[in-house]
């Protein structure tokens, strides 16, 4: 094995110089370090099996840990190395070439490298990437890149580094300055959007870039549900409704904001066009952003005037067709976001008697009671709960005693335990 370890050292060493035209006096320095490593390796297990002398054996087993632990540091540090070697070698070419065909590829070739995980968008926004590509979105010359620049800014900017590049660029003001100018392509905004979306994560630790985004999030969400009013397919709906999505997390203003731009309605009557909302993955933005407006008591109207209590309903039906389950935790999503947002709503007497009408009670018991109904999911049943018993407050008759005795009455960790410890055979 040992004999095999380094022959594919050696081998990958011999291959990375036949691809590259240079390599650095440190990176000369670490592969003769790991290249003589390997070899004292190999020299180390061929004597232990030379010899049956146990105490020999002892004594040379602490001597080949050692050197084990120093190769894997080696090769760990040649890796690092080489795919920093890497980065820098592409942002010289952006930052040098004047040729459009080689910046294109590359960005391509940054974006398969963003593509590889978090570690290489470390390296990338480390070597400068960030400030590079907001250098091309700054320049008009460069619009046919846009796109593609943006969609690689997305990429990077997952980790705190790149974060920190973007706010030292000025970056949110030039992704507002994007999203608001009406001579750029349909992609272009959409690629913005998706920037946005991606620097507003809920998920996100790291929230520094907050405050200059503050300063700009009025212009830069009037662009966004522009974008969604005029979509021309699923995808850029998708990535715009995402970035509101994640907006209306970290500020309330951003639901009044919505809530003055009839946002609402434009949801509302996206959500009946199939070509547009068509996956469970759009409907959970859509219904997050309900979810979250819904906190405002002007809501209620707008719900009731987009007739979005009818949504609503449809979405606690929410299936998934392909089984995937990334589209199942979605379909969960929208039926636990569903019965949120009814929840939140039906404090106003209209929307509750609109619920009320289309049988949401009957619904919301059979998620309650049928695991299967839910995909087994703790977070659809406590939402379906707290929605149920908010109904029932407005209309005791519509409930079975059973149903009121056992999802209503008790306190709601005590239906809970009831309604997960259910077999489907008692529904």
């Amino acid at each position: 094995m040992t004999v095999r370890v380094n022959c594919h050292v050696r081998s990958m060493i011999n291959e990375y110089h036949t691809f590259t035209r240079s390599s650095s006096e440190e990176m000369h320095q670490l592969e003769k370090l790991l290249v003589d490593k390997c070899s004292e390796f190999t020299a180390f297990t061929e004597r232990c099996l030379q010899t049956e002398d146990e105490e020999i054996l002892k004594s040379m087993k602490s001597c080949v840990n050692e050197t084990l632990t120093t190769v894997a540091q080696y090769f760990g540090q040649l890796i690092e190395l080489v795919l920093t070697h890497e980065a820098q070698n592409l942002l010289r070419q952006i930052e040098l070439s004047g040729s459009l065909y080689v910046m294109e590829s590359a960005i391509s070739s940054l974006f398969s490298l963003a593509q590889e995980g978090a570690h290489l968008c470390r390296i990338i926004a480390k070597e400068g990437g960030v400030v590079s590509l907001f250098k091309i979105c700054r320049q008009d010359c460069f619009r046919c890149l846009y796109p593609q620049t943006l969609r690689t800014l997305a990429s990077i900017c997952c980790v705190e580094e790149g974060m920190h590049q973007l706010e030292k660029v000025d970056g949110i003001l030039c992704l507002a300055d994007i999203l608001t100018d009406n001579s750029h392509s349909e992609a272009t905004h959409a690629e913005a959007a998706a920037v946005i979306a991606q620097i507003t994560s809920p998920h996100l630790t790291f929230t520094q870039h907050l405050s200059s985004f503050l300063e700009n999030m009025e212009e830069i969400v009037t662009a966004l549900v522009k974008l969604c009013q005029e979509a021309s397919s699923g995808e850029v709906f998708l990535l715009a409704s995402a970035a509101l999505a994640n907006i209306t997390f970290f500020d309330t203003m951003a639901c009044e904001i919505l809530l003055q731009l009839n946002a609402m309605k434009i949801l509302l009557a996206a959500c009946s066009d199939k070509h547009i909302v068509d996956t469970p993955y759009s409907r959970d933005q859509v219904v997050t952003i309900l979810a979250n407006m819904s906190v405002l008591d002007q809501c209620a109207s707008e719900i009731i005037q987009g007739n979005g209590v009818q949504l609503l309903m449809e979405m606690l039906f929410e299936k998934s067709s392909s089984g995937n389950p990334a589209e199942v935790a979605a379909c969960e999503r929208v039926q636990q976001k569903s019965a949120v947002t009814l929840a939140r709503l039906s404090r106003d007497p209209e929307v509750a008697d609109a619920a009320i009408k289309l049988s949401c009670i009957p619904r919301l018991i059979k998620l309650c009671r049928s695991p299967t109904e839910r995909n087994n999911s703790d977070s659809v049943l406590v939402a379906c709960l707290a929605a149920l018993r908010r109904l029932a407050v407005m209309s005791p008759g519509g409930l079975e005693d059973s149903d009121f005795q056992q999802l209503v009455k008790p306190r709601l960790v005590d239906s809970f335990l009831l309604c997960t410890n259910m077999e489907e055979s008692f529904v």
